[in-house]
């Protein structure tokens, strides 16, 4: 029997050297591997695992020539130019370039955690990006492939059994993550557009009292969607199969509406269909898996109209169920304050609905929000807390609120905090929509916070009043002056909406910057982006 020399513990950097217990843990493992201390719980990863997971180190600072900076990280760049700007760094900073950029957290992370997960192969999804879609997905494959086929280069970190370096997973915390939601009851649904109007948005509250869920202004609320019954039905209708199928121990329409995403239809479906057809239509199936668009009608193909397409296959339905992609919780804004009433809390949610080729079209967790749940019903949830996006520590901070359309959630809730907290500072909010008379959402609470002195500024922006269609980065410019002073002053900035009004936002800043602030394009651009950088101007755009 070989006699151990060192204890199984291993203790090769003194408790007085200046590091932090992780980095003492991750140091006397690499040196108990140069020592050949093996079977004592050390684990061999490569090097830029082991680089990638060194506790304390600036993110990204030590994978081989890379400078720890994140040039793709923004919404508003293409996939093809976020790969662009990535090209030729480490493999698991690639992988971040391949995430959808909003650290939005629908996917349990923010996109750096998320791709350090599946690089150290501690998450094995790659489907859980939902604003990067399938681009995301097909990219994450490619470069699960680049790491499926890398040899690890040897370096040692120790892994007791009680002990790990490794990131933990996301927050086991119940009703903080989506892998561990609760349920909270449905409580009832305002429309908030009056009769007239183009658009379908509604004021939604949920009652916490049974959750034990609290949260802060500027957390999302993440809500587990059912499908469309009727689009499930549909489904099984086209594939010619009994609806009470056995799939998992549950029906196979059970499954359909509440386990699997009918949209769009994801590249294994195609793969499958490529298995059980032949000839010119097998051909396109496989093209479609590969994320190619045979036909010109890719984008507007989920389950139903892939089904449709090659219609006659008969896939088995539990082999149909395993090529469907897992339905994903949806977040929304949280437009309501806890110090106002602890134990509800409020979405702002535009019903999606739409048609191609004459046939409805629905968002999930929107139409889902907006007409099949019922009051009382019990619907699984979770609080997202934000990560770069709150109120200002010190209340007598003046701050900007630029919301437009169902960004305004987020500043209901600012608004609401700050009047319950009686708070000093100064608040303008610029909002904006499609037409005064139909889409002025809580106009009777703003108007009544604007009498009050609460809002000190609303401006407002109609983008179907008149002729000429104004937007709030068009209002911004206008009250360019006024805008500046608040900035000067020292008042954050906040926007909440689609990402191509934060790009419209951002260019008004730099041209309010710009001509008020007595600097140049440059060096306007170089103020907003140093506000940015030290937390004055805040966004959460999708």
């Amino acid at each position: 029997m070989t006699q151990n020399l060192v204890p199984p513990t291993v203790k090769l950097i003194p408790e007085t050297a200046p590091f932090t217990p992780e980095q003492r843990v991750w140091l006397n493992g690499f040196f108990a591997g140069l020592l050949s201390l093996d079977g004592m719980g050390v684990t061999a990863l490569s090097s830029e695992q082991s680089a990638a997971l060194m506790p304390g180190a600036p993110k990204g600072a030590l994978d081989a020539g890379d400078d720890g900076a994140a040039p793709w990280h923004d919404q508003t760049l293409p996939l093809a130019e976020r790969m662009q700007l990535a090209d030729g760094r480490p493999l698991r900073r690639r992988m971040m370039a391949a995430m959808g950029q909003q650290d939005c957290g629908q996917c349990g992370y923010n996109c750096e955690d998320y791709s350090d997960a599946i690089f150290v192969k501690k998450e094995e999804r790659l489907n859980l990006c939902v604003p990067g879609g399938k681009e995301t997905t097909r990219m994450l494959k490619t470069l699960h492939g680049e790491l499926s086929a890398s040899a690890p280069v040897p370096a040692i970190v120790v892994r007791p059994a009680e002990q790990s370096v490794v990131p933990a997973p996301p927050s086991g915390d119940i009703g903080r993550s989506r892998d561990h939601p609760v349920e909270a009851v449905f409580v009832k649904r305002t429309r908030l557009n009056k009769p007239g109007s183009e658009k379908e948005t509604w004021h939604i509250d949920f009652d916490l009292k049974e959750s034990g869920l609290d949260y802060v202004v500027g957390d999302s609320f993440g809500v587990f969607p059912a499908n469309d019954p009727g689009l499930a039905d549909a489904v099984i209708k086209a594939l010619d199969a009994p609806a009470d199928f056995p799939v998992g121990g549950r029906t196979l329409r059970e499954v359909l509406i509440d386990g699997v995403s009918l949209s769009p239809a994801p590249d294994m479906l195609f793969q499958l269909i490529s298995y059980i057809t032949g000839g010119d239509r097998r051909r396109k199936a496989k093209a479609l898996a590969a994320g190619e668009d045979p036909d010109g009608d890719a984008k507007n193909l989920d389950v139903l109209a892939a089904i449709e397409k090659f219609s006659g296959i008969r896939p088995d339905p539990e082999a149909l169920i395993e090529s469907l992609d897992v339905l994903q919780p949806r977040l929304y804004s949280i437009s309501s304050s806890p110090k106002v009433e602890r134990s509800r809390v409020s979405l702002t949610v535009d019903a999606v609905r739409y048609a191609i080729d004459e046939r409805a079209r629905f968002g999930v967790a929107s139409t889902y929000l907006a007409g099949r749940a019922a009051p009382g019903d019990k619907i699984k949830v979770y609080v997202q807390k934000a990560q770069h996006f709150g109120l200002p520590a010190d209340p007598a901070v003046p701050i900007i609120m630029i919301g437009p359309g169902t960004g305004i959630a987020p500043f209901r809730a600012f608004l609401h905090e700050r009047m319950a907290t009686k708070a000093p500072g100064h608040n303008w909010l610029f909002f904006g929509h499609q037409r005064s008379n139909f889409d002025f959402f809580y106009e009777d609470e703003l108007l009544g916070m604007r009498a009050a002195v609460l809002l000190t500024r609303l401006t407002l922006a109609w983008s179907r009043d008149g002729d000429e269609k104004i937007y709030v980065q068009d209002r911004m410019r206008q009250v360019g002056r006024d805008l500046w002073a608040w900035i000067a002053e020292g008042a954050h900035i906040y926007v909440c909406g689609a990402i191509g009004m934060g790009k419209d936002v951002d260019r008004a800043l730099v041209d309010v910057v710009a001509a008020h602030g007595a600097r140049s394009t440059d060096e306007a651009i170089a103020f907003v982006a140093d506000l940015k950088k030290r937390g004055r101007y805040q966004q959460d755009i999708y």
